[in-house]
């Protein structure tokens, strides 16, 4: 069973897939990956259609432009080439340390 980070809407079947891939994408800043680091906010399929939202630590991020790339190559690289990926970057609720795994809090040393 897949212990999910962030709001799924979609093919159950598409679910492990979705998540190896955002897995996949580190936050260079903190060297984790961006689902342990609680960026991402969400996930929906709908329509031929992929919707993902992330966030960022900060407005001032300087790689967001990075790993909203490695989020899109990810993702096209693992899901149905009739799947359109759309990716979008949003601040609202703000981010905090809570969002993170207690895996990349250990690591943080949190």
């Amino acid at each position: 069973m897949i212990e999910l980070r962030f709001p799924y809407e979609g093919p159950q079947d598409l679910l492990p897939t979705i998540v190896q891939a955002l897995e996949q994408v580190v936050d260079p800043e903190v060297a984790l990956n961006i689902v342990d680091v609680g960026l991402v906010y969400g996930v929906a399929i709908a329509d031929g259609r992929m919707d993902v939202r992330i966030t960022m630590t900060s407005a001032a991020c300087p790689v967001t432009d990075v790993i909203v790339d490695d989020v899109e190559n990810a993702l096209d690289d693992a899901m149905p080439p009739d799947l359109k990926i759309h990716v979008e970057v949003v601040w609202e609720p703000p981010w905090t340390p809570e969002r993170m795994s207690g895996r990349a809090r250990a690591f943080m040393g949190w």
